[in-house]
């Protein structure tokens, strides 16, 4: 018995790592529970193969909700500007601010929404090509350009010409992350400096604004999902978009640097692998 038992764990143990088994077709036991495995086995894939294809919907899913009401809010909050210009001086403009104040506070909910959608259902799908840096930057400087101008907060870019390994699309949102940050936690009129700079193996994309800081503590923490720094909880937010910044940059083998000083700023860099 004994010897049976170790035949039919060696039988399963070449049924689990994939190797042909010798087919029996007799009524042993060892020959039963081979087969009952191996049809056990053949369901778990199918199913492995369904919860993929059905991750994958659910991503396509995510993104097309997310371009579908970008869209209209960023043409909402078009509108009401004009539309603020228009009535200046009239009763109405009152009016027009609130609807301009819930059309921001609905954005960015939404963004929080589709982050938080991200991270949770490992949507991060990265796909890394020769990508110039500086459109890279520019793309992502573009989008937080609005906000800053809206503080006063001046943006200097100095990119080169360097060409990285990256997926342009989820490398230029981790920059936003980063860029959005930078503007969120500085101080009106100050100043935010982005620059890119070419090593050996890596291209580094350096941030480095005049705001708030990171308690030095919490430097290593600040990359975590959900995890918000002591310092700033008055202000809205998740705790998601260093997380997502990270996970780009790992899944590309590049990595984020951190440095910072209470009152005196942060440094953001993110490296990526330098195009050979």
């Amino acid at each position: 018995m004994k010897q049976e038992y170790q035949q039919l764990l060696q039988t399963l143990d070449r049924i689990l790592a994939g190797e042909p088994v010798e087919e029996h077709f007799d009524e042993t036991m060892d020959a039963a529970i081979a087969d009952r495995v191996k049809r056990i086995m053949g369901m778990v894939l199918v199913r492995q193969e369904q919860a993929e294809s059905e991750r994958d919907k659910v991503k396509r899913l995510i993104s097309d909700i997310g371009h579908q009401i970008r869209t209209p809010l960023a043409n909402i909050t078009l509108y009401t500007g004009l539309l603020q210009e228009r009535l200046e001086k009239s009763e109405d403009a009152k009016l027009a601010e609130k609807i301009a104040n819930n059309a921001q506070t609905l954005s960015f909910h939404v963004q929080e929404l589709l982050k938080a959608s991200y991270a949770e259902q490992e949507l991060i799908c990265v796909r890394p090509e020769k990508a110039a840096v500086a459109d890279i930057v520019q793309g992502a400087g573009q989008r937080v350009e609005g906000l800053a101008m809206d503080k006063g907060i001046s943006m200097r870019i100095d990119c080169g010409k360097e060409m990285a390994l990256a997926d342009k699309k989820w490398t230029e949102e981790a920059l936003f992350n980063v860029l959005h940050n930078a503007v969120k936690y500085s101080e009106v009129g100050s100043e935010i400096v982005v620059e890119t700079e070419g090593y050996e193996s890596f291209v580094c994309i350096r941030v480095k604004d005049e705001g708030i800081g990171i308690p030095e503590e919490e430097t290593g923490a600040v990359c975590g999902r959900f995890y918000r720094g002591s310092n700033v909880t008055k202000e809205k937010g998740l705790g998601i978009g260093l997380y997502l910044t990270r996970e780009v940059l790992r899944r590309q083998q590049g990595y984020l640097k951190i440095t910072s000083k209470i009152g005196k700023g942060t440094t953001v860099a993110l490296y990526l692998l330098r195009e050979e």
